[in-house]
């Protein structure tokens, strides 16, 4: 396995967009920009067109970050589905793709539901169930039930990335093919243990992944999970 540890690559500037970490990656379609927000909250730059995923205004500016060309809600919880960010980065032709509970709380979006393909602005997008099969509140009930969050795949150029959402290593995710690129939640109790990542790696083989939404939970952990015999690149950025 290769392991690239990074911890903080911003700097101070004018420029908000330098606060946060970056990683590029190249494509057919051009160099893709990722930017690291936190938590849940990504920022995609390719060929002038600005993506973003889970906007929370309690991690960023918005209003000093580019206008968002689409934004991807992967479900209704105030930490990935919140109308301050997005209204701050909404302009008059923004895409904005949700879920049902997602548009309820919005009052907005292009509602889109698991197992959905879809085609945007030249961007093949895939929606995969993202749901929770063990952990469960103390009534019993599911932190996220299934059917009611989604996790998305995103071609661009001739990288397929996965946003996983808040999930669990649920069948689905195991099922999927040829992911460049996975982005994986690992914050237990909400969504999975280092063991349930490194258990979801094995099923889908992505070639890099990026663990996100870990506030609270041992990274270090999943390094030690999955050894020196994988074939995916872990890569470690600031996600709190």
């Amino acid at each position: 396995m290769s392991l690239v540890w990074f911890v903080f690559a911003g700097w101070l500037s004018g420029n908000a967009q330098d606060l946060f970490d970056k990683d590029y990656i190249h494509t057919s379609k051009g160099t893709l920009e990722i930017t690291f927000i936190g938590h849940a909250s990504l920022m995609f730059f390719i060929d002038d067109y600005i993506i973003y995923f889970d906007p929370t205004h309690n991690l960023a500016d918005y209003k000093n970050l580019p206008k968002a060309n689409m934004i991807l809600i992967t479900h209704h919880h105030s930490d990935h589905c919140d109308p301050i960010a997005i209204s701050e980065l909404r302009k008059e032709d923004t895409k904005i793709i949700t879920t049902k509970k997602g548009h309820e709380r919005l009052n907005k979006g292009m509602i889109v539901h698991n197992d959905q393909t879809l085609n945007l602005d030249g961007f093949l997008i895939e929606v995969v169930p993202a749901y929770n099969i063990v952990h469960k509140k103390r009534n019993g009930e599911l932190y996220h039930p299934k059917g009611e969050g989604n996790g998305y795949v995103i071609t661009i150029g001739d990288k397929r990335i996965y946003i996983a959402g808040d999930t669990e290593n649920v069948p689905e995710m195991k099922k999927l093919k040829y992911i460049d690129i996975a982005f994986l939640p690992m914050n237990e109790p909400y969504t999975m243990t280092p063991e349930m990542v490194a258990d979801g790696i094995r099923g889908f083989k992505p070639k890099i992944v990026y663990p996100y939404h870990h506030s609270g939970t041992n990274v270090k952990k999943l390094v030690e999970l999955l050894g020196t015999g994988n074939e995916t690149e872990l890569r470690l950025r600031r996600m709190y």
